[in-house]
């Protein structure tokens, strides 16, 4: 018979992080950037009770344990209360991006069953356009006092601030089973309807002390972290959770995402550390480098949602910032790698060290990886073969909300991506499988293509798509927006990879466009991209 512990079994609850948050660091501020405009400063003691008022007001409009709750909304404290307040009383707490198409918006709220959802000023016009479509929808809440609430709406309209104050706080966290459901996202869609992944209490507490162990994202009561990506962009990579399980100041910086009021926050509030997608950052450099700027506080950050390029991660390091290249899906809570330099990496050159970093890298404690071949044999791990990428582990998810199909594979997640895996373990994605270019037979990397466009002096953006070839089947077809008053002709830019890449991947043409399409979550949209030129002919075809 087995010996079983005697310890105690106390459930892991998103409740506990904030009520940590507000017992040992109340004092520690959080600064929010509001639609209103101004900023706003409190501290976690002041959210964990503002999140307590949210639930009293959430049961008294009828919400029940189970039922979801909508959120269109930016960065900021409100939307941080809601995480709580939702979360902690039983509720799902279901973040919509509102950068969707208005019919895919209208299909996720309404296949989430969401009975309210709470929604930033700037979205009114995106919500009036919705409402009608999600009849099953009993109140829009606008988050805002009663001085900003619009003088007449087309939707009736339950103003945030008075659910809050007509609350007394007086309420205790309801203990839950850890396994019940959370918080819900939706991936992307970019193929078909968005799916749902509805996260329990036991695997966002679980990916919150995983992602802040030193070698993920390394997150201290030291730091001053200010997440750029959107809180409902996969619960803004698990930071609203993370950065109060650590006690860390808290900086939200609301609609204002553009180079210059990022840069502004990030010197005002003294932010130390980062996160976002690569294209955020490519406005971040353009205001710094165009005005000869430095950071005076701001060290690391971690960049995942597409690969970075390296003259990105170079860039960075110049102004003595490091980039933590991260990796993961919405359907993996979502962090699944991290990568930071092992020991014996401490005598490579600057070059070799960079080779390493521009890797996706090593997974986070809990998270288990592996490549497989078109049969389903496991590839070995010496950095070339490169096959589908699957993983498992308590922040995985098992089905989609809603969706009796299962989609694992023997017990494991296939993620859609072609990666490679060294014998350290480093992970490389070489592709999405519907991006990689078969030529002649032979796998062509799109990533690696666009990484040698990316580090042209005259290239701001640069996507790497198949275009149909008689004789290979596939040829690379680069299309490329040029920096502003930059110039650069097809041959120097085909020129440019000679050295680089095998001479068999050189991209067959160039296109150059005024701009790239991007997703939702701002990743080239590649699938927009081969539609756009489906009839290109090649000078080689």
């Amino acid at each position: 018979m087995a010996l079983m512990g005697q310890m105690m079994s106390a459930p892991l609850l998103i409740s506990s992080i904030i009520r940590h948050a507000a017992r040992y660091y109340g004092s520690t501020e959080i600064v929010s950037r509001r639609t209103e405009g101004d900023l706003h400063r409190y501290t976690y003691r002041d959210c964990e009770l503002r999140a307590r008022k949210m639930a009293q007001a959430l049961a008294a409009l009828g919400v029940q344990q189970g039922d979801r709750v909508g959120t269109l909304a930016w960065n900021g404290y409100r939307h941080l209360e809601i995480y709580y307040g939702v979360s902690g009383m039983g509720a799902v707490c279901h973040t919509i991006n509102p950068r969707l198409f208005p019919e895919q918006i209208a299909y996720i709220v309404n296949h989430a069953d969401d009975g309210y959802v709470f929604f930033d000023l700037t979205f009114l016009p995106l919500v009036e356009g919705v409402a009608p479509h999600c009849p099953n929808v009993k109140g829009w809440v606008l988050m805002s006092d009663r001085a900003h609430m619009p003088a007449e709406s087309k939707v009736k309209l339950l103003c945030y601030e008075e659910l809050i104050d007509a609350q007394d706080g007086n309420y205790d966290w309801p203990d839950l089973d850890e396994n019940q459901a959370s918080s819900l996202c939706y991936t992307s869609g970019t193929t078909g309807n968005p799916k749902g992944a509805l996260y329990s209490h036991r695997s966002t507490v679980l990916h919150s002390y995983a992602s802040a162990l030193p070698d993920a994202l390394g997150c201290s009561a030291r730091d001053v972290i200010l997440p750029v990506v959107p809180m409902f962009h996969v619960n803004a990579w698990g930071l609203p959770y993370s950065v109060p399980l650590v006690g860390a100041k808290l900086v939200l910086p609301g609609p204002k995402l553009d180079g210059a009021s990022v840069y502004e926050l990030f010197e005002q509030e003294k932010v130390t550390f980062s996160a976002g997608v690569p294209t955020v950052w490519l406005g971040l450099l353009q205001h710094v480098q165009a005005n000869n700027l430095k950071f005076s506080t701001f060290r690391r950050t971690v960049i995942g949602g597409s690969a970075v390029p390296p003259a990105m991660i170079r860039a960075l390091r110049a102004l003595d910032v490091e980039v933590i290249h991260g990796w993961g899906m919405t359907e993996m809570s979502p962090l699944g790698t991290t990568c930071k330099l092992l020991a014996k990496h401490e005598e490579l050159s600057e070059e070799a060290s960079q080779k390493v970093l521009e890797k996706q890298g090593r997974v986070l404690f809990g998270v288990d990886m592996k490549i497989v071949d078109g049969d389903g044999k496991e590839l070995p791990w010496d950095g070339k073969a490169f096959g589908d990428l699957l993983v498992r582990g308590p922040w995985i998810i098992e089905r989609y909300f809603r969706n009796d199909t299962n989609p694992l594979v023997d017990g494991w997640f296939p993620t859609g991506d072609v990666a490679t895996i060294d014998p350290d373990g480093y992970m490389q994605i070489t592709d999405r499988s519907k991006d990689v270019i078969k030529s002649g037979g032979e796998w062509i990397s799109s990533i690696d293509i666009e990484n040698v466009a990316a580090a042209h002096p005259a290239v701001h953006m640069a996507a790497c798509i198949s275009v149909h070839h008689p004789k290979w089947d596939e040829r690379p077809l680069l299309v490329v927006v040029k920096k502003p008053s930059a110039e650069v002709t097809r041959e120097e830019l085909l020129k440019f990879f000679e050295g680089k890449v095998a001479k068999w991947w050189i991209p067959d043409d160039v296109a150059f466009v005024s701009e790239i399409p991007l997703t939702a979550t701002g990743k080239m949209q590649k699938l927009k991209l081969r539609d756009q030129f489906k009839d290109y002919r090649l000078p080689t075809a």
